[in-house]
Protein backbone atom coordinates (compact mmCIF):
# COMPACT_ATOMS: atom_id res chain seq x y z
CA UNK A 1 0.00 0.00 0.00
CA UNK A 2 2.83 2.41 0.85
CA UNK A 3 4.29 1.91 -2.65
CA UNK A 4 0.93 2.87 -4.19
CA UNK A 5 0.75 5.98 -1.98
CA UNK A 6 4.31 6.94 -2.97
CA UNK A 7 3.43 6.62 -6.67
CA UNK A 8 0.30 8.73 -6.18
CA UNK A 9 2.33 11.46 -4.42
CA UNK A 10 5.08 11.43 -7.06
CA UNK A 11 2.52 11.44 -9.89
CA UNK A 12 0.57 14.36 -8.39
CA UNK A 13 3.70 16.47 -7.94
CA UNK A 14 5.00 15.75 -11.45
CA UNK A 15 1.62 16.31 -13.13
CA UNK A 16 1.22 19.69 -11.43
CA UNK A 17 4.77 20.70 -12.38
CA UNK A 18 4.31 19.77 -16.02
CA UNK A 19 0.81 21.25 -16.01
CA UNK A 20 2.39 24.61 -15.21
CA UNK A 21 4.57 24.38 -18.32
CA UNK A 22 1.60 23.09 -20.35
CA UNK A 23 -0.89 25.80 -19.39
CA UNK A 24 1.54 28.69 -19.88
CA UNK A 25 2.68 27.20 -23.21
CA UNK A 26 -0.93 27.02 -24.40
CA UNK A 27 -1.62 30.54 -23.09
CA UNK A 28 1.32 31.85 -25.14
CA UNK A 29 0.31 30.04 -28.32
CA UNK A 30 3.09 27.44 -28.18
CA UNK A 31 2.38 24.05 -29.74
CA UNK A 32 2.67 21.24 -27.17
CA UNK A 33 3.63 18.03 -28.94
CA UNK A 34 3.29 15.67 -25.97
CA UNK A 35 2.23 15.85 -22.33
CA UNK A 36 3.34 12.73 -20.50
CA UNK A 37 3.52 11.19 -17.04
CA UNK A 38 6.43 8.84 -16.49
CA UNK A 39 9.43 7.99 -18.61
CA UNK A 40 10.37 5.29 -21.14
CA UNK A 41 8.01 3.42 -23.50
CA UNK A 42 4.38 4.53 -23.74
CA UNK A 43 1.79 2.37 -22.00
CA UNK A 44 -1.24 4.47 -22.96
CA UNK A 45 -1.52 7.32 -25.42
CA UNK A 46 -4.25 9.53 -26.83
CA UNK A 47 -4.05 12.21 -29.51
CA UNK A 48 -6.61 14.09 -31.53
CA UNK A 49 -5.56 14.86 -35.10
CA UNK A 50 -3.10 17.73 -35.06
CA UNK A 51 -3.36 18.09 -31.28
CA UNK A 52 -1.27 17.28 -28.22
CA UNK A 53 -0.44 13.64 -27.50
CA UNK A 54 -1.25 12.66 -23.88
CA UNK A 55 0.80 9.68 -22.66
CA UNK A 56 1.29 7.43 -19.67
CA UNK A 57 4.75 5.84 -19.73
CA UNK A 58 6.28 2.75 -18.17
CA UNK A 59 8.65 4.18 -15.55
CA UNK A 60 6.63 5.95 -12.81
CA UNK A 61 9.18 8.72 -12.23
CA UNK A 62 9.40 11.97 -14.14
CA UNK A 63 7.24 13.44 -16.84
CA UNK A 64 7.45 15.90 -19.69
CA UNK A 65 5.77 18.67 -21.61
CA UNK A 66 7.38 18.55 -25.05
CA UNK A 67 6.97 21.78 -27.01
CA UNK A 68 7.62 22.48 -30.66
CA UNK A 69 11.07 24.02 -31.15
CA UNK A 70 12.04 23.70 -27.48
CA UNK A 71 15.42 22.23 -28.46
CA UNK A 72 16.26 25.18 -30.70
CA UNK A 73 14.92 23.77 -33.95
CA UNK A 74 11.91 25.03 -35.91
CA UNK A 75 12.59 28.59 -34.68
CA UNK A 76 10.62 30.29 -37.42
CA UNK A 77 7.66 27.90 -37.40
CA UNK A 78 4.37 29.22 -36.07
CA UNK A 79 3.71 27.87 -32.57
CA UNK A 80 7.41 27.17 -31.95
CA UNK A 81 8.80 27.82 -28.46
CA UNK A 82 11.72 29.79 -29.88
CA UNK A 83 9.43 32.00 -31.99
CA UNK A 84 7.90 33.57 -28.88
CA UNK A 85 9.17 36.59 -26.95
CA UNK A 86 11.77 36.03 -24.26
CA UNK A 87 9.23 37.10 -21.64
CA UNK A 88 6.75 34.46 -22.82
CA UNK A 89 9.45 31.78 -22.75
CA UNK A 90 10.54 32.78 -19.24
CA UNK A 91 6.93 32.48 -18.03
CA UNK A 92 6.61 28.99 -19.54
CA UNK A 93 9.86 27.71 -18.01
CA UNK A 94 9.20 29.27 -14.59
CA UNK A 95 5.62 28.00 -14.47
CA UNK A 96 6.60 24.44 -13.49
CA UNK A 97 8.32 25.36 -10.19
CA UNK A 98 5.71 28.06 -9.48
CA UNK A 99 2.93 25.47 -9.82
CA UNK A 100 4.84 23.26 -7.35
CA UNK A 101 4.70 26.10 -4.82
CA UNK A 102 0.99 26.61 -5.54
CA UNK A 103 0.38 22.90 -4.92
CA UNK A 104 2.32 23.13 -1.64
CA UNK A 105 0.11 26.08 -0.60
CA UNK A 106 -3.14 24.27 -1.45
CA UNK A 107 -2.08 21.14 0.46
CA UNK A 108 -0.96 23.29 3.39
CA UNK A 109 -4.48 24.73 3.66
CA UNK A 110 -5.74 21.21 4.41
CA UNK A 111 -3.08 20.66 7.10
CA UNK A 112 -3.34 24.06 8.81
CA UNK A 113 -7.13 24.07 8.51
CA UNK A 114 -7.38 20.60 10.06
CA UNK A 115 -4.86 20.73 12.91
CA UNK A 116 -3.53 24.29 12.98
CA UNK A 117 0.08 25.47 13.06
CA UNK A 118 2.85 24.85 15.61
CA UNK A 119 3.59 28.14 17.42
CA UNK A 120 7.14 28.57 18.77
CA UNK A 121 6.01 28.41 22.39
CA UNK A 122 8.47 27.26 25.06
CA UNK A 123 6.82 24.33 26.86
CA UNK A 124 9.65 23.77 29.30
CA UNK A 125 13.05 25.10 30.42
CA UNK A 126 15.62 22.69 31.88
CA UNK A 127 17.03 23.69 35.24
CA UNK A 128 20.69 24.69 35.16
CA UNK A 129 20.82 25.13 31.39
CA UNK A 130 21.64 28.40 29.54
CA UNK A 131 18.00 29.20 28.66
CA UNK A 132 17.02 29.29 32.34
CA UNK A 133 20.05 31.42 33.24
CA UNK A 134 19.12 33.84 30.42
CA UNK A 135 15.64 34.28 31.89
CA UNK A 136 13.53 32.30 29.43
CA UNK A 137 10.44 30.66 30.93
CA UNK A 138 7.73 28.18 30.08
CA UNK A 139 5.01 29.89 28.04
CA UNK A 140 7.29 32.42 26.34
CA UNK A 141 6.60 32.87 22.62
CA UNK A 142 9.78 33.12 20.53
CA UNK A 143 9.41 35.73 17.77
CA UNK A 144 12.98 36.20 16.50
CA UNK A 145 16.36 34.44 16.59
CA UNK A 146 19.33 36.63 15.64
CA UNK A 147 16.88 38.93 13.88
CA UNK A 148 15.24 36.16 11.84
CA UNK A 149 11.46 36.07 12.26
CA UNK A 150 10.16 32.85 13.81
CA UNK A 151 6.54 31.80 13.33
CA UNK A 152 6.72 28.01 13.79
CA UNK A 153 8.32 25.80 16.44
CA UNK A 154 9.99 23.85 13.63
CA UNK A 155 11.84 27.04 12.69
CA UNK A 156 13.30 27.25 16.19
CA UNK A 157 14.44 23.64 15.96
CA UNK A 158 15.91 24.10 12.47
CA UNK A 159 17.67 27.34 13.35
CA UNK A 160 19.49 25.71 16.25
CA UNK A 161 20.42 22.79 13.97
CA UNK A 162 21.74 24.97 11.13
CA UNK A 163 23.64 27.17 13.64
CA UNK A 164 24.94 24.46 15.97
CA UNK A 165 27.00 25.81 18.86
CA UNK A 166 26.35 29.46 17.97
CA UNK A 167 25.24 32.14 20.43
CA UNK A 168 21.69 33.26 19.64
CA UNK A 169 19.84 36.43 20.56
CA UNK A 170 16.20 35.57 21.27
CA UNK A 171 13.33 38.01 21.00
CA UNK A 172 10.27 36.69 22.80
CA UNK A 173 6.86 37.75 24.07
CA UNK A 174 5.65 37.23 27.65
CA UNK A 175 2.31 38.58 28.89
CA UNK A 176 2.08 40.89 25.88
CA UNK A 177 5.52 42.44 26.46
CA UNK A 178 8.52 41.91 24.17
CA UNK A 179 11.91 41.00 25.66
CA UNK A 180 15.36 40.19 24.31
CA UNK A 181 18.03 37.89 25.72
CA UNK A 182 21.24 36.28 24.44
CA UNK A 183 21.90 32.58 25.01
CA UNK A 184 25.04 30.52 24.39
CA UNK A 185 24.30 26.77 24.17
CA UNK A 186 25.92 24.27 26.52
CA UNK A 187 27.97 21.39 25.12
CA UNK A 188 26.59 18.10 26.48
CA UNK A 189 27.00 14.42 25.64
CA UNK A 190 24.12 14.85 23.19
CA UNK A 191 25.54 17.96 21.50
CA UNK A 192 24.91 21.65 22.08
CA UNK A 193 21.78 22.35 24.13
CA UNK A 194 19.90 25.49 25.18
CA UNK A 195 17.67 23.67 27.64
CA UNK A 196 14.48 24.64 25.79
CA UNK A 197 11.75 22.13 25.09
CA UNK A 198 8.71 22.44 22.86
CA UNK A 199 6.76 20.31 20.41
CA UNK A 200 5.57 20.36 16.82
CA UNK A 201 2.51 18.49 18.12
CA UNK A 202 1.48 21.54 20.16
CA UNK A 203 -0.89 23.08 17.63
CA UNK A 204 -3.04 26.18 17.50
CA UNK A 205 -6.06 26.39 15.20
CA UNK A 206 -7.05 29.76 13.83
CA UNK A 207 -9.63 31.47 11.60
CA UNK A 208 -9.90 31.34 7.79
CA UNK A 209 -7.67 34.35 6.99
CA UNK A 210 -4.88 33.28 9.35
CA UNK A 211 -5.22 29.74 8.02
CA UNK A 212 -4.37 31.10 4.57
CA UNK A 213 -1.52 33.16 6.05
CA UNK A 214 0.03 30.22 7.87
CA UNK A 215 -0.49 27.99 4.84
CA UNK A 216 1.59 30.44 2.79
CA UNK A 217 4.10 30.58 5.64
CA UNK A 218 4.27 26.78 5.58
CA UNK A 219 5.43 26.98 1.96
CA UNK A 220 7.99 29.62 2.92
CA UNK A 221 9.21 27.36 5.74
CA UNK A 222 9.89 24.45 3.39
CA UNK A 223 11.55 26.68 0.77
CA UNK A 224 13.77 28.22 3.45
CA UNK A 225 14.59 24.80 4.94
CA UNK A 226 15.58 23.46 1.51
CA UNK A 227 17.86 26.45 0.87
CA UNK A 228 19.42 26.17 4.35
CA UNK A 229 20.04 22.46 3.77
CA UNK A 230 21.71 23.19 0.42
CA UNK A 231 23.88 25.81 2.10
CA UNK A 232 24.88 23.23 4.72
CA UNK A 233 25.70 20.72 1.96
CA UNK A 234 27.85 23.24 0.08
CA UNK A 235 29.80 24.10 3.25
CA UNK A 236 30.33 20.45 4.21
CA UNK A 237 27.82 20.33 7.05
CA UNK A 238 26.18 17.28 5.46
CA UNK A 239 27.37 14.75 2.89
CA UNK A 240 25.86 12.93 -0.08
CA UNK A 241 25.03 10.10 2.33
CA UNK A 242 22.51 12.44 3.98
CA UNK A 243 20.71 13.02 0.66
CA UNK A 244 17.77 10.92 -0.52
CA UNK A 245 16.51 10.13 -4.00
CA UNK A 246 13.28 8.40 -5.08
CA UNK A 247 14.24 5.13 -3.34
CA UNK A 248 14.96 6.91 -0.06
CA UNK A 249 11.75 8.94 -0.31
CA UNK A 250 9.69 5.80 -0.94
CA UNK A 251 11.35 4.21 2.11
CA UNK A 252 10.48 7.26 4.23
CA UNK A 253 6.88 7.23 3.00
CA UNK A 254 6.65 3.53 3.82
CA UNK A 255 8.01 4.03 7.34
CA UNK A 256 5.70 6.99 7.99
CA UNK A 257 2.71 5.05 6.67
CA UNK A 258 3.42 2.07 8.93
CA UNK A 259 3.93 4.31 11.97
CA UNK A 260 0.69 6.22 11.27
CA UNK A 261 -1.55 3.22 10.63
CA UNK A 262 -2.16 2.59 14.32
CA UNK A 263 -3.43 6.18 14.72
CA UNK A 264 -6.03 5.73 11.97
CA UNK A 265 -6.61 6.72 8.36
CA UNK A 266 -7.02 10.42 9.25
CA UNK A 267 -3.46 10.71 10.55
CA UNK A 268 -2.10 8.65 7.67
CA UNK A 269 -3.75 11.17 5.35
CA UNK A 270 -2.28 14.16 7.22
CA UNK A 271 1.23 12.68 7.29
CA UNK A 272 1.13 11.87 3.59
CA UNK A 273 -0.04 15.42 2.86
CA UNK A 274 2.88 16.75 4.90
CA UNK A 275 5.36 14.64 2.91
CA UNK A 276 3.76 15.82 -0.35
CA UNK A 277 4.17 19.46 0.74
CA UNK A 278 7.85 18.86 1.56
CA UNK A 279 8.50 17.13 -1.78
CA UNK A 280 6.66 19.57 -4.03
CA UNK A 281 8.27 22.62 -2.37
CA UNK A 282 11.65 20.90 -2.58
CA UNK A 283 11.14 20.13 -6.28
CA UNK A 284 10.18 23.73 -6.93
CA UNK A 285 13.35 25.03 -5.28
CA UNK A 286 15.65 22.48 -6.90
CA UNK A 287 14.25 23.20 -10.36
CA UNK A 288 14.91 26.91 -9.95
CA UNK A 289 18.58 26.41 -9.13
CA UNK A 290 20.84 27.70 -11.95
CA UNK A 291 21.88 24.17 -12.91
CA UNK A 292 22.07 23.20 -16.61
CA UNK A 293 19.24 20.92 -17.81
CA UNK A 294 16.93 22.11 -15.01
CA UNK A 295 14.37 24.91 -15.36
CA UNK A 296 16.70 27.24 -13.45
CA UNK A 297 19.51 26.58 -15.92
CA UNK A 298 17.21 27.36 -18.84
CA UNK A 299 16.09 30.55 -17.10
CA UNK A 300 19.72 31.68 -16.86
CA UNK A 301 20.07 31.52 -20.64
CA UNK A 302 16.74 33.29 -21.13
CA UNK A 303 17.67 36.08 -18.70
CA UNK A 304 21.01 36.46 -20.49
CA UNK A 305 19.10 36.76 -23.75
CA UNK A 306 16.82 39.42 -22.24
CA UNK A 307 19.81 41.43 -20.97
CA UNK A 308 21.93 41.07 -24.14
CA UNK A 309 18.92 41.35 -26.48
CA UNK A 310 20.51 38.51 -28.37
CA UNK A 311 20.14 34.79 -27.97
CA UNK A 312 23.06 32.70 -26.72
CA UNK A 313 24.28 30.27 -29.37
CA UNK A 314 21.77 27.36 -29.50
CA UNK A 315 24.64 24.91 -29.99
CA UNK A 316 26.45 26.19 -26.88
CA UNK A 317 23.26 26.10 -24.81
CA UNK A 318 22.52 22.56 -25.98
CA UNK A 319 26.02 21.39 -25.04
CA UNK A 320 25.81 23.00 -21.60
CA UNK A 321 22.44 21.39 -20.89
CA UNK A 322 23.69 18.01 -22.13
CA UNK A 323 26.71 18.10 -19.80
CA UNK A 324 24.45 19.19 -16.94
CA UNK A 325 22.04 16.35 -17.65
CA UNK A 326 24.84 13.79 -17.65
CA UNK A 327 26.18 15.08 -14.33
CA UNK A 328 22.67 15.01 -12.84
CA UNK A 329 22.24 11.41 -14.00
CA UNK A 330 25.52 10.44 -12.31
CA UNK A 331 24.40 12.19 -9.11
CA UNK A 332 21.05 10.39 -9.22
CA UNK A 333 22.78 7.02 -9.60
CA UNK A 334 25.09 7.77 -6.64
CA UNK A 335 22.21 8.91 -4.43
CA UNK A 336 20.07 5.93 -5.44
CA UNK A 337 22.96 3.55 -4.69
CA UNK A 338 23.35 5.13 -1.24
CA UNK A 339 19.59 4.80 -0.65
CA UNK A 340 19.69 1.09 -1.46
CA UNK A 341 22.70 0.58 0.84
CA UNK A 342 20.84 2.28 3.71
CA UNK A 343 17.84 0.00 3.22
CA UNK A 344 19.80 -3.28 3.05
CA UNK A 345 22.30 -2.33 5.75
Amino acid sequence: MSIVIALIIFSLIIIIHELGHFLLAKANGITVLEFSLGMGPRLLSHQKEGGTRYSLKLLPFGGSCMMLGEDGEDEGEEGSFQSKSVGARISVVAAGPVFNFILAFVLSIFIVGAIGYDPPVILGVTEGYPAEEAGLQEGDLITKMNGKTIRLYRQFYNYTYFHTGKTITFEYVRDGETYTTTVTPMLTENGYKFGISGSTNYRYRTGPLKTLYYSAYEVYYWIDTTLQSLNLLIHGGVSLDDMSGPVGVVSTISETYEESRSDGAYYVWLNMLNIAILLTANLGVMNLLPIPALDGGRLVFLILEAVRRKRVSPELEARVHFVGLMLLMVLMVVVMFNDVLKIVA
